[in-house]
């Protein structure tokens, strides 16, 4: 279970994550589920629903995601 640092720290990492980069970390998050939003699906999305799905896969999963640096927007 991520203890509550780590779910701030989530919280905050994916509040600033462009578009390109949440649609790219749903195509490589490793679920144990089938996770099967498409990218077209994503893109007709608004940006805030987005994040708010990548927050709860990363929650159920219990997963903080490797992000790089650059891949964080400013």
């Amino acid at each position: 279970m991520l203890q509550a640092e780590q779910v701030e720290e989530l919280i905050c990492l994916v509040s600033v994550l462009d578009r390109t980069t949440l649609i790219r970390q749903f195509s490589e998050f490793p679920a144990r589920f089938p996770v099967d939003f498409t990218p077209a699906f994503l893109e007709k999305l608004p940006l805030d629903r987005v994040r708010h799905l990548f927050l709860a896969l990363c929650l159920q999963c219990q997963h903080l995601p490797a992000l790089e640096a650059d891949a964080v927007a400013a």
